[in-house]
C-alpha cells in the first residue's frame, strides 16, 4: 500500500513516445520535480519523499521512457540524455508548472544540471545526488582509496562467464538480465542491512527488460569530452546541492568533488553511504532537501509570525505515539495515561494516532493531534497484506516500510515545531528506527515498549527468511548497542519468562537474555482490573445477557484479516447450537469488516464497534478468537475458556503469544485452515462443558502502574 497516492497523474507525448506523470499536493509554490534516474528503475523510487515534500510543497515525479507506466520504444536515440531533458519539460508544460527546484539521483542528477543549464529559466534550484557526470575526472584525478565505481568491460563482447562487473554486458543484459539486477543493485546499495532496498529496486527493475537496458546504453551520450562537460558544469546558475556518498559502488565520490569545483556549489558528502541516499537514508535525504527548498522558496515568500515560549513557562507535555495494529495497544497505553497523570497532575498528553486508535482515543476524551491526519494508515495496510486467514507478519512490516517513513517525517514535523518534555512509542516502529537511524534528531527523552522482541523466521519461508529476519535482528541489536541513549527507557510489557527461549539468528544470542539486560518489565498491561468483574452474574445482567445463556463472543481484532475466521465460525454456529442449548453467539465485526457482508444465520448477533468488548469478553462463556495478543491476555485475566486461532505466517502470534499463553496454560489453540466449521462446533462445546479458565495462571493487576512509574520518573 502506497504511503500517498497522487492528487492527479497523466501523460505527456513527444515523438509518439508517452511519458506518465504523477502530481502530489496542493498547487502552491513551490514546485519539486523528481527526475527519472535511469530506465532499470521507475518513479518509485521516490516513495519515501512524496509523502513528506508534498505536504509542504506541490511534487511531481515521472516515469522515466523504458520502465513504469511510460512508453518502452525500441531505438537507442529514443533514450539519449537530451530526449530525458525534454520529457522534464513536456512534463512541466503538461503540468501547467513554469518552473520548480528539481531533484535527481544517478543518471537523473546529470539531466537534472543539463535541464538546468539549456532551460535555466524552468529551474529555480537543484539538488544531486550521485549525479552521473561523465569525464569529470581521469585516473590520475582519481584517489586511490575510495570505491572504483564500474569498471570498464567489454560491454559487446560476448563471455564465457561473467563475474564482478563483467556482467555489465549486452549479452548477460539479454540472457540473464535478474542475474544482473541483483548484481547491480549490491553495488547500488553498499551499506548493511539494506536487504529491502535492494529487493525494491530489483522488482523495479523487472518492470522492464534487458533489450529496453540495452538500448539505453547505445544511445547517443550529449556529452561528448571532458571540455563540453565542464561547460556544462560552469554554465549552471542556479542554487545547487550535491550530494554524494563516499562508498558508492557506481559512481566514485571524487566525481562530486571535481562538480562541485566546477559549479561552485556545495558538496555534502555522506560518510558510509552508498549510491541511494533517498532509499537508504530516506529521512536525512528529506530533510536535506525540504532545508534546501525552504532556503530557495524563502526568497519569494512573505514573512512569517513564529512564537517561542521561555523553558520555564511551558506547560509539562508528553507525545504518546500509539502502534494502530491492533486495539490492545490504545486500551493498555490509555490506562498507561491515567497512572501517569496520577504522579504528574500537571502532565499534558497529546497523541499521535490513527484510526481505529483514535476512535478509543476519542471517547475516553483524550487529545488527538492534529498532525495525525497526515499518519498513512498502518492498519489498512495490513489490511491489504492479509489473505483468507493468512497475514505475513514480517513481511507485511518490511513493505510497509514507506508508510513508515512518511509517519515518522510527521513526528518529526510536530516535535520540531512544538516542545515536549516526553516520547512515549507503544511498538512506533518508525519511531524508534528512525530515531536509531539519525539519533540527532532526538531532543526529548524517549521511552520504548513492546509486547514482543526478536523477527523470528517462518518455517516454510527456507533459508533467505531465516536470513532477512537475522538481519533484521542484528541491525536492531547493533542500534541499540552503539546508541544506547536513543531509548531512555525500554519497557517489555510482560515478564521475562514470557520472552521466547530462541535465538536471534546464527551467532547473535538468546533473545531472553538480550531482552533481560536492555528492558525493564512492567508485566502485563490489561488496562483494567479483573476484580472489578467478580461478580459475573451482575456484569451479565448489565450488558444484557441472561442468566441461562450461554454465551459465545467471536471476536478478530481490529483490522481486516480476520474477516475469514469471523465467517467460518458463524457457520459453525447452527451445529454448535444443537449441541449447546441456549447458545448465544455475537460476533464483533470491528472497524474494517463491513458487518452487512456476513449474513449471519438465526442465532447469530453482528455488531459493528464494541468500545468496552473487555466487559464483554469477561461477561462471556466462550470466545473465539484470533491469536492477538492483548484479547488473548484479557480472556486469560478474566480466566475465560477460548479457543483462538494464529494467523498463518503471522510469526508473533504463531510464536511469542503462543509462548505466553502456553506459559499460563490459557486457551485452546486451533489451526483455520485444517479446521472445518463441525470441528468449530464440536470444540466450542467441549469448552463449554468445561471449566479450564480457574487453572490459568494469574496475570498481574499493576502493570499500567508499574510502566507509568518507570516512565514518570524521566518527567
Amino acid at each position: 500500500m502506497r504511503a500517498r497516492r497522487p492528487d492527479f497523474d497523466g501523460f505527456v507525448e513527444r515523438d509518439g513516445v508517452k511519458v506518465a506523470y504523477e502530481v502530489f499536493g496542493e498547487a502552491n509554490e513551490p514546485t519539486v520535480l523528481l527526475m527519472p534516474t535511469w530506465s532499470i528503475v521507475h518513479s518509485r523510487t521516490w516513495k519515501a519523499q512524496v509523502g513528506h515534500l508534498a505536504r509542504r510543497y506541490r511534487v511531481i515525479a515521472f516515469d522515466g521512457r523504458g520502465n513504469g507506466r511510460s512508453d518502452r520504444p525500441s531505438t537507442p536515440d529514443a533514450y539519449s540524455d537530451a530526449e530525458f531533458v525534454e520529457d522534464g519539460v513536456a512534463v512541466l508544460d503538461g503540468t501547467g508548472t513554469d518552473h520548480a527546484i528539481v531533484v535527481g539521483l544517478s543518471m537523473g542528477g546529470l539531466w537534472t544540471l543539463l535541464l538546468a543549464s539549456r532551460h535555466p529559466e524552468r529551474v529555480l534550484g537543484a539538488v544531486v545526488f550521485g549525479a552521473a557526470v561523465p569525464h569529470l575526472r581521469d585516473g590520475e584525478t582519481k584517489p586511490a582509496d575510495e570505491p572504483q565505481g564500474r569498471p570498464t568491460h567489454p560491454f559487446d563482447t560476448e563471455l564465457d562467464e561473467y563475474e564482478g562487473w563483467a556482467k555489465y554486458n549486452r549479452h548477460h543484459w539479454l540472457h540473464d538480465y535478474d542475474d544482473f539486477l541483483q548484481f547491480f543493485f549490491r553495488q547500488v546499495f553498499t551499506e548493511p542491512h539494506s536487504t529491502k532496498q535492494r529487493e525494491d529496486a530489483v522488482g523495479w527493475g523487472h518492470d522492464t527488460d534487458g533489450a529496453t537496458l540495452v538500448a539505453t546504453r547505445d544511445a547517443p551520450p550529449v556529452l561528448a569530452d571532458r571540455s563540453e562537460a565542464e561547460a556544462m558544469c560552469r554554465s549552471v546558475q542556479c542554487p545547487l546541492l550535491i550530494v554524494h556518498g563516499t562508498d558508492d559502488g557506481i559512481i566514485p565520490h571524487s566525481n562530486s568533488v571535481r562538480l562541485a569545483e566546477l559549479t561552485g556549489a556545495t558538496l555534502m558528502s555522506v560518510e558510509g553511504g552508498g549510491h541511494n541516499q533517498f532509499a537508504r537514508d530516506p529521512v536525512f535525504a528529506n530533510l536535506l532537501v525540504q532545508d534546501f527548498v525552504e532556503k530557495v522558496a524563502s526568497r519569494v515568500r512573505a514573512p512569517q509570525h513564529r512564537t517561542w515560549t521561555r523553558a520555564l513557562r511551558r506547560s509539562k507535555r508528553a507525545l504518546y505515539i500509539s502502534s494502530p495494529i491492533g486495539l490492545g495497544h490504545a486500551q493498555r497505553d490509555i490506562a498507561i495515561a491515567a497512572e501517569l497523570r496520577k504522579l504528574h497532575p500537571d502532565l499534558q498528553i497529546d497523541w499521535l494516532a490513527q484510526s481505529p486508535v483514535t476512535s478509543v482515543l476519542e471517547a475516553r476524551g483524550e487529545n488527538v493531534h492534529a498532525a495525525s491526519r497526515f499518519l498513512a494508515s498502518e492498519s489498512a495496510h495490513i489490511t491489504d497484506e492479509s489473505h483468507e486467514h493468512d497475514l505475513h507478519a514480517f513481511q507485511a512490516v518490511r513493505r510497509m516500510d514507506e508508510i513508515l517513513v512518511n509517519n515518522f517525517m510527521v513526528f518529526h514535523d510536530v516535535v520540531s515545531a512544538e516542545p515536549y518534555d516526553l516520547w512515549i512509542g507503544d511498538e512506533a516502529w518508525d519511531l524508534d528506527y528512525f530515531l536509531h537511524e539519525n539519533p540527532e534528531l532526538k531532543r526529548a527523552p524517549f521511552v520504548w515498549m513492546t509486547d514482543f522482541v526478536g523477527w523470528l523466521p517462518m518455517p516454510d519461508g527456507g533459508a533467505r527468511e531465516a536470513a532477512i529476519t537475522a538481519d533484521y535482528n542484528a541491525e536492531m541489536i547493533e542500534h541499540v548497542a552503539r546508541f544506547r541513549r536513543v531509548r531512555d527507557r525500554s519497557i517489555f510489557v510482560g515478564n521475562p519468562s514470557d520472552v521466547v527461549a530462541d535465538d536471534f539468528g546464527p551467532g547473535l544470542g538468546p533473545i531472553r537474555s538480550w531482552t533481560e539486560a536492555n528492558f525493564d518489565f512492567s508485566g502485563y498491561i490489561t488496562g483494567f482490573d479483573p476484580s472489578d468483574f467478580a461478580d459475573r452474574d451482575m456484569l451479565r445482567a448489565e450488558l444484557g445477557y441472561g442468566p441461562d445463556e450461554k454465551v459465545c463472543i467471536v471476536t478478530v481484532g481490529g483490522s481486516g484479516v480476520g474477516g475469514a475466521l469471523l465467517r467460518k465460525v458463524i457457520r459453525a454456529h447452527p451445529s454448535a447450537a444443537q449441541r449447546v442449548p441456549g447458545l448465544r453467539t455475537i460476533a464483533v465485526a470491528g472497524p474494517r469488516i463491513d458487518p452487512a457482508a456476513l449474513d449471519p444465520p438465526a442465532g447469530v448477533e453482528i455488531r459493528a464497534f464494541v468500545p468496552d468488548l473487555y466487559k464483554h469478553l469477561a461477561a462471556c462463556d466462550l470466545a473465539v478468537v484470533q491469536g492477538g495478543l492483548t484479547t488473548c491476555m484479557e480472556l486469560t485475566a478474566n480466566r475465560r475458556p477460548f479457543l483462538y486461532f494464529p494467523l498463518a505466517h503471522h510469526f508473533e502470534q504463531n510464536f511469542h503469544v503462543r509462548h505466553r499463553l502456553d506459559r499460563h496454560g490459557a486457551g485452546r489453540c486451533m489451526d483455520f485452515a485444517t479446521t472445518n466449521e463441525d470441528d468449530i462446533a464440536v470444540a466450542i462445546a467441549a469448552e463449554l462443558t468445561t471449566d479450564r479458565g480457574a487453572s490459568y495462571a494469574p496475570v498481574e493487576t499493576d502493570g499500567a502502574v508499574r510502566a507509568a512509574a518507570l516512565i514518570g520518573e524521566l518527567l
